[in-house]
Formats: structure tokens, sequence, C-alpha cells
């Protein structure tokens, strides 16, 4: 959880916003302060000592100074906070009839190639714009930019996911067309962006091929959040030991509701699904 992950402000590509300009209130961010690591972390040379790296209560988590009931309860204030932010930016989308999804995955998945061959394909049918999520840099908001899409970077500095109150922000920046369509692409992180909703119509996974048939058992609240599973890089399958079925199969195991497709955003290999499943979606949305 993030009380213990660093995370920190961000910047949206280094422009400041003037008080009182958004919906949103600043001290959000000033929320986010008070579970930065400290120079002081664990010993990881005493890996054999757990005490260092697990608590006993319910949080399963060690900070030290703070109590397991403290941490559960800076754990709620957060999301609690991030809820209603993503609420308002439900209730705006929803207005502008805006169909937006939180694409999530590890890093070099291939997230932002599956983006660009999208907007590319798509760009006669639908508007896309894009809200970038990155630690550091504004290369991928650049390669959406070639494309013709609108795109926004967000830097996160340490934090590890993006969060309503920032794509709240973002979205006004980008004053999105009525109608369009919204394609948010989340950190590269496995664990924290399950727990943040954005406003987001549904959370779509991007999972590599190379990456293993074990990540929705290892990373379940990720799987069990998403409405879609995308495997990526399928045409590394001949040349790699991976299972599909397994891999859908452990997928399932977390969330009986998931639907799966494979592709390649390099080829173009099974893309046309994709695209099927989101004009279909996007059309249930506006119903």
């Amino acid at each position: 959880m993030c009380t213990v992950c660093g995370c920190g402000t961000s910047s949206i590509e280094g422009h400041k916003h003037e008080e009182g300009r958004h919906r949103h209130s600043h001290d959000h961010h000033r929320d986010h302060d008070h579970h930065r690591h400290g120079d002081g972390g664990p010993d990881h040379h005493h890996a054999a000592d757990c005490s260092d790296h697990y608590g006993k209560g319910i949080a399963g988590v060690n900070v030290p100074g703070m109590s397991q009931e403290r941490i559960i309860q800076v754990e709620r204030d957060i999301l609690s906070k991030n809820d209603a932010y993503a609420e308002e930016n439900r209730r705006y989308f929803e207005r502008q009839g805006i169909f937006a999804l939180n694409f999530v995955s590890s890093p070099g998945s291939g997230k932002t190639s599956l983006l660009v061959r999208t907007i590319n394909d798509l760009k006669d049918r639908l508007t896309i714009s894009v809200i970038e999520g990155d630690q550091q840099t504004s290369n991928d908001a650049a390669r959406i930019r070639e494309t013709g899409a609108r795109a926004i970077q967000i830097n996160t500095g340490k934090g590890c996911h993006l969060d309503a109150h920032m794509v709240g922000h973002a979205a006004e920046d980008l004053a999105l067309e009525p109608g369009s369509a919204l394609f948010i692409e989340n950190v590269g992180n496995l664990v924290c962006p399950a727990a943040f909703d954005l406003g987001e119509a549904h959370k779509v996974v991007v999972l590599s091929v190379t990456e293993g048939e074990d990540k929705p058992l290892k990373y379940p609240n990720m799987f069990a959040a998403a409405e879609l599973m995308i495997l990526n890089k399928a045409d590394l399958l001949p040349h790699l030991d991976f299972n599909v079925g397994l891999c859908i199969a452990n997928a399932l195991r977390v969330n009986p509701r998931l639907q799966t497709l494979t592709v390649s955003a390099r080829t173009g290999e099974g893309i046309e699904a994709f695209y099927a499943w989101l004009e279909a979606s996007a059309a249930h949305r506006a119903a």
C-alpha cells in the first residue's frame, strides 16, 4: 500500500496551476507527504530478520514509529479522499459522454505501443486523448502526439501511481471533446494503481507474454480490479516458453468475469478484437 512506497507530489509537464483554478483542492498532494521513505530504511543485509520487513498487524507492513492501527487509518484517509476526487471525475466524464479507460501494467508491457497503434488505426472513427503517467520524462506523451492525438504528461516524481486528483487536473487542461475517448496510461506498476480509482469506466491490464503466466496470482488485486486483460507481444510466442492457456486460467481464478484478448501491438495480430471491445464498451456506456 502507498503508505510505505514513497509517493510524492507530481507535476503536469512542469506547469503550476493557479490557486483555485481547478475544482479539486491542491492540499491532496500534501496528504501524500506523510508516507515518504526516510533516509534510514530497513537493513536489507539482514534478510533473515523479518521484523525489519514485515509487520505483524493486519496491515502487514512495518513503519518505524507508527502503529498498525495508525497505518490502516492513513490508508483509509488517502483512499477516501481519492475516491471523492474520482467521483467528481466520473460525473464529469459521464456528463460529457467521455469514455475513459485506465491502462495498467508492469513497465515494458507495451502499453504505449498499443495506444499508438490504436490511435492510428481508429483516428477516423474515434477521437482519443491520452493522459500519460511516468515518474520522469515526457517521452511517452511525445510518442502519442506524433499520432496527432492530444496528450498530456504527468510526472509523479517518486510516486508509483496516478491518482484522481492528478487526472482531474490533466483532463481539464486537455479540454476533452464531448463524446470522445480518454486513455489514461498509468505508471508502470502492478500494485498501487489497483487501489486508486481515477473515475474511469474500466481498468485494462496489459500483460506481456515475456512476464510469466503467474503474474495474475502474484498481483491479484490488479487483475481483480480489471475488466479486460490484454496479453501483448503475441508475435514473440514462438520464441518463448509461455503457456497462454495457463496464464488466462490463472487470471480467471482471480477474476472469473475478466475478459481476455491476445494481441500483438507490433504486428496487429488480434488487434481488431480489442477495437471491437473498445467500440462496443463505449457504445454500451453511452446507452
